[in-house]
């Protein structure tokens, strides 16, 4: 088959790509350019897709033996990964850039290019794997390497999508044999540190960088009941499950710390309360996806796990499709995934990844949530008492 192999300058994909080419593939390096600043370099582990990347994506193609190319994805990336990154924020949801930039550059803007220009699919180094089922469907799964597994990242991946990925790194044992094979080699790239932290934010201050984009507005802090015990310099700057930087003055009843419940841009105002009220006893969104073939009825609930952070534990759970709830929003679905036990510090914008044992069955946006401790109730362990300014 003829593969695209995108390069990102680091070990994974650099191996990636030199296994495809071992399998007997015709495969083209290409390094997506999705900086406007080229002249970026790294530091340390922060920041990827910079001009030091690209250099090191070019060497790996040369020891490969493969042809390289450089295209400019910045427009692209910016519009569909920062400006969304922005407006969701803006919104007072918390969004995942990764997810965006794997739903919307790599298997969305590149995979087109591709198949325009001839390729069968796309190479990545993701861990994760492709398993054909007895009917022929294409199905995504954890990779071997749980402590790596990257398919909650690309859950957003569609039937059609995944019929074109190619992720040779999904059977796998542990990242220390991609490195151990990586400089057997030759490839300079096999000690390279990977890359963390939000990519157009290297220096990981998200709080300072929305600053400079949104602006500072003075606002409100409220407590569950509406009442107002402290002010804050933009609600923007706060996330869901959040601890520090509230600078309330004025104590909780029970003198425990308080953590950011809601965050609400259109009053600009941001709610706090107990930590026991980040447990969320439901999760919806209208903005799902299928990775592979649907349940045969969506409508009946169906045993699941829900993962809701890349990192996090998967927890099972119940699911269903349903009509979405409000009047406007007729002729809609949503997918509604009721965990056995509640989940911790859940906000809107975060996407969960639905599995059945290990295949990602598929993924929704969180567009609300349903709080396991309603307002009003006592938290376990807490002595009732009345709201205080």
């Amino acid at each position: 088959m003829r593969i695209l192999a995108a390069m990102s300058g680091g070990v994974d994909s650099a191996v990636a790509a030199a296994r495809a080419v071992e399998a007997g593939h015709d495969v083209v390096g290409v390094h997506l350019a999705l900086s406007r600043m080229p002249g970026t370099l790294r530091t340390g582990s922060r920041g990827c897709c910079t001009i030091e990347d690209s250099m090191d994506a070019q060497r790996a193609a040369n020891v490969i033996g493969i042809p390289y190319y450089v295209w400019d994805f910045s427009e692209r990336f910016k519009l569909d990964v920062v400006d969304d990154f922005v407006a969701e924020y803006t919104a007072g949801r918390t969004p995942n850039p990764c997810m965006r930039c794997n739903e919307r550059i790599k298997f969305a803007a590149l995979l087109e290019k591709a198949l325009a220009l001839g390729f069968d699919a796309v190479c990545t180094g993701h861990y994760a794997a492709i398993v054909t089922d007895a009917d022929g469907n294409r199905e995504l799964h954890r990779a071997s390497d749980e402590a790596k597994d990257q398919s909650y990242v690309l859950g957003v991946l569609t039937a059609e999508q995944l019929a074109h990925a190619m992720f040779p790194l999904g059977s796998t044992p542990s990242k220390a044999e991609v490195r151990a094979e990586a400089a057997a080699r030759g490839l300079s790239v096999a000690n390279k540190p990977d890359s963390h932290d939000i990519c157009f934010i290297p220096d990981g201050d998200t709080r300072g960088w929305l600053a400079d984009r949104v602006g500072a507005t003075q606002g409100e802090i409220l407590d569950r009941e509406g009442n107002t015990i402290g002010s804050h310099e933009g609600a923007h700057a706060f996330t869901v499950g959040q601890r520090r930087g509230l600078s309330i003055g004025t104590p909780a009843p029970d003198g425990k710390p308080r953590f950011v419940l809601e965050v609400r841009p259109k009053t600009n105002t941001v709610v706090v309360g107990p930590k026991e009220a980040l447990d969320i006893a439901e999760i919806a969104g209208s903005r799902y996806t299928w990775a592979g073939a649907a349940p045969r009825d969506p409508g009946t609930p169906f045993a699941c796990e829900v993962q809701i952070r890349a990192h996090a534990d998967p927890v099972p759970a119940v699911a269903r499709v349903v009509p979405a709830p409000t009047p406007d929003d007729s002729g809609r679905t949503e997918l509604v995934i009721t965990p056995t036990e509640p989940l911790n510090g859940v906000a809107p914008g975060q996407t969960a990844v639905v599995y059945v044992g290990t295949r990602v069955l598929g993924q929704t946006t969180i567009d609300r949530t349903v709080s396991a401790v309603p307002v009003g109730a006592v938290p376990v362990g807490a002595a009732p008492s009345s709201p205080s300014r």
